[in-house]
Parts: C-alpha cells; sequence; structure tokens
C-alpha cells in the first residue's frame, strides 16, 4: 500500500496545481469574505468530483463576524516631498471613500487614559501609533532546511519549568486590558475625526505583515482606517514629523465591510468511508482553509490545505478501502484562534459546559472557566486520532508526538518507508498554535508533523509576500505521500491510536 501511495503522490501529483488555483485563482481567504466562501465551493467541487463522500460545509459558529475585503490601497506622501509609501490596509477597517488627504502626528495610547491627553488634536490627522525601530540585520539564512543537529536537538525533551499559578491570570490581566484599550481607541478616533492610523511592520525589508484590526463584530466600534507601513517607510515618517516638518500623506483604500450583520461560518468536510464494523470510527487529516488577507494564503495554510486535499484524492485514486473512516477538514477561523476546529471538537468530540458568568462567556475559549467536568460526546469513543499541516512549505522531516509516548512507536514504524526522503524522527516533545491543540486540549490524540522552518518565518508568515512563489513543490508531493499512508496506518491498525494520560487540569 506505501508503494502504491508512493508511486501515486510522485507520479500523478496534482498539488501544485491545485495551490496554483487556490492562490493565484480564488486568492486570499478571510473568514467570511467572499475569497473564503469562493474557496469553500473549490474545494467541494474538487473533493466531490474525486468521488469521496459526506461533501459538505458545516457551521461552527452561527454569528462569526461580518465579511470584510479590500480591493485596493495606495498611500502616498505629498509634503515636504512626494513619495509612494508602501502601505496595506489591517482587516476589519473600514476604507476611505475615495482618496484623503491630512498631516501625520505620532500619538500615543498604551492606556485607556491617554485618550484624554490626545482629546481635540486628532481631527484630520493621520496618526503614527508606533515608535520607529532600528534595523536590526537577520542573523540566519532566509530559506533554510533543518540540520542533523538540529533535527538530532529536536528529538531531546527539555523539562519545563513551572509558569506560577498566576501566569494565566496575568495573561487574561493582559488580554482585557489590551482588548478595553481597542475598543475605546476605536470610538475616540471616529469621535475626534481622525482619517486613519499607521502602525509599524514587525519585520523589515520591506515585508508588510498585517493582521486585524477594527472589529469584525457588528455593533463594535471598528474605528478609522488602519493600515500597516513597511518598517523602512515608517521610520522616515516618524523622523520626519520629530522635526518639526510638515509631514502629509494621500490615502485612498478601496474595501470595507461587506455586510452589515455578523455572519455564519463554517468548515469543509469530505470522506473516505470505512468498512466493515469500524466504519463509525474516525480518522481525521486537516489543515486551515481561511488565510491573512494581503498575500494569498499559499504557505499559511494553502500549502496544509492541498496537501490534506492530495492525500485524500492519493487514496481514492489507488482504491484504498480502510477499515475506519478518514475524515478531511478545511477549518476556518484558524487564524482568530482555532476557532473552527474548537467549534468542531466541541459539537462532535467533548466540550467543557459553557460558561454562565457573562463576563466568562465573552471570553475568547482559551481563557474561559467552565462550569463543570468534560463532557464527551458520543463520537469521543469512536475518534481515531487526528493529523495537522500548518508551518508553510516545509518538508515533513518527522512528528510530533505530544508526550504520548505510546505513540512513539508506532510513528517510527509508519515513518520507516520515508527514511529516503528526509523523515525519520519522532519527537516526544509539544507544539502548539495549530489545530491538533483542540484536539489535544480535550485528551484526544492530535498532532503536527516536523517541518523545515523554509522562509515560513523570515518571509511569508502573516505577509504579503505569502504566495505560490515561496512555496517548493516538491515539499508538497513529499508530504502528500507520508500523510496519506499516515491516515492509512492509523484507519486500519487493529487498534485506534494510543491516548495519553489525560486529566481535566491539562487545561487549564
Amino acid at each position: 500500500m506505501v508503494a502504491k501511495i508512493r508511486h501515486e503522490a510522485f507520479g500523478r501529483s496534482q498539488a501544485p496545481a491545485l495551490l496554483k488555483e487556490l492562490t493565484e485563482t480564488i486568492g486570499p481567504r478571510l473568514t467570511n469574505s467572499p475569497g473564503y466562501e469562493r474557496s469553500t465551493a473549490w474545494a467541494r467541487d474538487k473533493l466531490s468530483g474525486w468521488g469521496l463522500a459526506n461533501v459538505h460545509d458545516e457551521v461552527y459558529d452561527p454569528a462569526f463576524g461580518r465579511g470584510w475585503e479590500f480591493r485596493s490601497a495606495r498611500v502616498e506622501m505629498v509634503s515636504p516631498r512626494t513619495l509612494p509609501i508602501h502601505a496595506l490596509p489591517k482587516a476589519w477597517t473600514p476604507g476611505t471613500d475615495g482618496p484623503v488627504e491630512g498631516e501625520v502626528v505620532r500619538a500615543t495610547f498604551k492606556t485607556v487614559e491617554d485618550l484624554e491627553k490626545h482629546k481635540g488634536k486628532l481631527h484630520g490627522k493621520i496618526v503614527l501609533l508606533d515608535e520607529a525601530r532600528a534595523y536590526k540585520p537577520a542573523e540566519r539564512p532566509d530559506f533554510r532546511r533543518y540540520s542533523e543537529e538540529e533535527l538530532g536537538e529536536l528529538q531531546t525533551f527539555p523539562v519545563p519549568q513551572d509558569r506560577g499559578e498566576d501566569a494565566q491570570a496575568r495573561r487574561l490581566a493582559e488580554y482585557r486590558k489590551r482588548e478595553e484599550l481597542n475598543r475605546a481607541l476605536n470610538a475616540f478616533l471616529v469621535e475626534e475625526g481622525a482619517v486613519a492610523t499607521l502602525s509599524i511592520s514587525s519585520w523589515d525589508n520591506g515585508i508588510l505583515r498585517v493582521a486585524g484590526g477594527g472589529a469584525r463584530k457588528a455593533g463594535e466600534p471598528a474605528g478609522v482606517t488602519g493600515l500597516v507601513v513597511s518598517a523602512e517607510h515608517y521610520n522616515q515618517l516618524v523622523r520626519a514629523v520629530e522635526r518639526k516638518q510638515d509631514v502629509r500623506l494621500r490615502i485612498d483604500v478601496d474595501g470595507g465591510f461587506t455586510s452589515d450583520a455578523d455572519l455564519p461560518a463554517s468548515n469543509v468536510f469530505a470522506e473516505l468511508p470505512g468498512k466493515g464494523g469500524k466504519a463509525s470510527e474516525l480518522v481525521v487529516i486537516g489543515a486551515h482553509l481561511d488565510s491573512w488577507h494581503t498575500g494569498t494564503g499559499a504557505s499559511d495554510n494553502g500549502a496544509g490545505v492541498v496537501v490534506m486535499m492530495e492525500a485524500m484524492r492519493i487514496l481514492k485514486a489507488i482504491g484504498a478501502r480502510p477499515d475506519r473512516t478518514i475524515r478531511i477538514a478545511l477549518w476556518g477561523g484558524e487564524e482568530q484562534g482555532l476557532n473552527g476546529s474548537a467549534g468542531y471538537v466541541s459539537k462532535h468530540l467533548a466540550a467543557y459546559p459553557e460558561p454562565t458568568d457573562p463576563e466568562q462567556r465573552a471570553l475568547p475559549r482559551a481563557f474561559q472557566r467552565g462550569t463543570g467536568p468534560l463532557q464527551r460526546k458520543r463520537g469521543y469513543e469512536r475518534f481515531s486520532t487526528y493529523f495537522n499541516f500548518d508551518n508553510g512549505t516545509g518538508r515533513i522531516r518527522g512528528i510530533y508526538a505530544q508526550e504520548n509516548h505510546a505513540a512513539v512507536p508506532v510513528f517510527k514504524a509508519w515513518l520507516e518507508p520515508f527514511k529516503d526522503l528526509g523523515a525519520d524522527i519522532v519527537t516526544t516533545r509539544n507544539t502548539g498554535s495549530t489545530d491538533h491543540m483542540s484536539f489535544d486540549r480535550v485528551g484526544l490524540p492530535g498532532f503536527q508533523f516536523v517541518q523545515d522552518p523554509a522562509d515560513y518565518f523570515s518571509h511569508v508568515h502573516h505577509t504579503h509576500l505569502d504566495t505560490y512563489d515561496h512555496v517548493v513543490p516538491e515539499d508538497l508531493k513529499q508530504a502528500a505521500a507520508i500523510i496519506a499512508s499516515f491516515a492509512w496506518h492509523a484507519a486500519t491498525r487493529a487498534e485506534r491510536m494510543p491516548r495519553k494520560p489525560f486529566t481535566e487540569r491539562d487545561v487549564e
């Protein structure tokens, strides 16, 4: 079976062509944007065309937020000289409704009390929200593979330090403070008549790293037009203002909300049905379909989407008939906090009772305190495992076992046929920040693969450079073969994947 998988994966791969379609025809896929809706229809069409079963969307949040998109953005300095400014808008902030001009000023808002200091001073102004930042040359290559030394180090387990009982409380306090300031600042800027805000990109070398701003929820203040500016251009603006020069910009952002009300948000699913007595048991493979809006979401996470789709196509094409059902999940809302996968787990597998305190209910899931023990749903005992792919184009080098020691020898055996492709390590370490955590948090086996860093955190992560050109097609083929094999083995082994020891306090 592994030989058949490899033959199909390397001889008739559709992964690169799929990624071109997804990123260059569909484009960016901000959750609930028109682009995201086009991508779900595209994915359903492909999965159905391959003959997979039970292809459908499923709502995970009936009121995720408003739709938003932008079509163009132009920023120019018109005084003290002319200069095109490299900038792109934050998601969920309003457009300008045509070209607008304004004087550039610098203002600091670190607490709600800072608002009063600037009252009556921002009408008609374009506000620089950040300080200038000194340029720091990179210490590592822009693109890299893991060295043997680094892979060896990954296979050691660092004993975690005690974070202290108040760590979660501090994070919650910081979150509440940040959210309170954001809401107050958005309303204040509109009341004062500011034109726009500018923030500095967190990366240098002209790279625009842009996420969200404003407010996606209907009824919450979205503020004024917000843009992220390349560090090198932003620093020039700050220095000119500090020299007391008359700095003026012209801004034209064609974009904004595509709906007035909060819209439901959905995931996409399809299946390769199991046969016999274990058909009701599930092996799930997944990746998040949503992306940010300034690139085309090729590495984050178009690569994962097409790898998982290709794995399903491979299994269907070679006539695989697994014992357990293999399900593909394409998640929405990952960029806003693993929302799609968390909603799926909560609905079908396990969830803590929702808090009754309105203040607690308003918090993200990670900060909520449940009102009782974990409630296991019917699917909990029928669930075997989940595999995720979400670290860019990087070639698979192994897998994180998430401290599931019983899974280690299983994974080592499954990787044996792929040593010639550079995939051979199993590390007991945990890794976070991807959709496998939604499963791991409720005691179910969820795993993310070890991937080469490539240029994920030097060029593409959440930036306007996240495009097809930064993806390595051969890496996609390798990953699809490995994941198809893992899914097959998990779906045909005598027992479900072993589960690690789990106590509910692990979730705190």
